[in-house]
């Protein structure tokens, strides 16, 4: 039973102490990083210019996550906005530089995931929306919902804001040329994604991609969903997957990487090979960006060559395509 008296002082006094001793997350500030991939593939036949352009564009993808991070914004920041930066590059297939399915149209999907409490967000098939990984984020902070496909997401991308562009806008003589001429060796790279870790401790992952070149329409490969080519948990670690989506998608890989991380006290870079090494097995191409809770990465793929790049507050960067 309360007492009917409450000494009013000792209370404030108690109060104080609690709000003292409570440490508050946003003092909390550690190191922080970021990871990003262009795809895995073989990248044959690229010219030295060619594969200047394409460590070009990781550099200034990973520049502005980074730059992103160093400001105190948070992972989901660094992550959307080094993706915007990949889908405007029509080196990369993802938004601007998307592939042509068989009937010669875009269809592109995204994906993004909150570390701290599990939110994602995705999208897929959309023709429209000049970068899908914005619209993937709306999904997760603005609805109740985890993936919107095709017409309906475009029309929630319309509600939003969202920017809209002509189907012109992705228009690229070259690979539809590609698309028409059938080639068996591929030069150009997959799915673009970043996994970021910020100084509060809270990571982000994100994926992007136009799919596979001569798809047929309505394919959706594994880079919306969510466990398959993008997951994120905190304090554990982040994937983002670029390669053979079916796959992905029947093994789940992303979160396969991560649970093996958190269930078998694997490193990421144990964990990411095994997985990796098991799709070599059955005749499966990809790769896979990660980074722990503590912001250290790794890197895995089965195929001659992967675009990537890191970089961290402790100084550490690298940009690399081939093995």
């Amino acid at each position: 039973m309360w007492p009917t008296i409450v000494n009013y002082k000792s209370l404030k006094v108690l109060i104080l102490c609690l709000i003292v001793t409570i440490p508050l997350q946003s003092s909390e500030k550690q190191s922080f990083s970021i990871v990003i991939h262009g795809g895995a593939g073989w990248f044959s036949n690229l010219s030295d210019d060619e594969v200047q352009a394409i460590k070009d564009g990781l550099s200034n993808a990973i520049d502005v996550g980074f730059t992103a991070l160093q400001s105190n914004q948070t992972s989901l920041d660094a992550v959307e906005k080094a993706i915007v930066v990949l889908e405007n590059n029509d080196l990369f297939n993802a938004g601007k530089g998307s592939v042509y399915t068989s009937e010669e149209k875009q269809e592109m999907d995204a994906s993004i995931m909150y570390g701290l409490n599990n939110q994602a967000g995705a999208v897929a098939s959309v023709t429209n929306v000049k970068n899908p990984i914005s619209l993937a984020r709306h999904v997760m902070e603005k609805t109740k919902h985890v993936m919107f496909a095709g017409k309906g997401a475009e029309r929630l991308a319309l509600e939003a804001g969202i920017e809209l562009v002509d189907p012109e806008y992705f228009y690229s003589e070259e690979k539809l040329r590609r698309l028409r001429d059938l080639k068996k060796e591929e030069k150009k790279m997959g799915t673009v994604g970043v996994v970021a870790i910020d100084v509060y401790g809270n990571m982000a992952a994100g994926t992007s991609t136009g799919g596979m070149t001569n798809k047929l329409p309505g394919r959706i490969g594994d880079a919306p969903i969510i466990g398959a080519g993008t997951w994120v948990e905190n304090k554990v670690c982040g994937v983002s997957g670029t390669g053979h989506g079916e796959f992905f998608i029947r093994f789940n890989v992303a979160k396969e990487i991560c649970d093996r991380v958190k269930y078998k006290n694997l490193s990421i870079s144990e964990a990411a090979n095994q997985v990796v090494d098991e799709l070599q097995a059955i005749e499966a191409d990809g790769g896979v960006i990660v980074l722990d809770g503590r912001g250290r990465h790794a890197f895995s793929f089965n195929t001659p060559a992967m675009a990537r790049a890191f970089k961290s507050s402790d100084g550490k960067e690298f940009v690399e395509i081939y093995k």
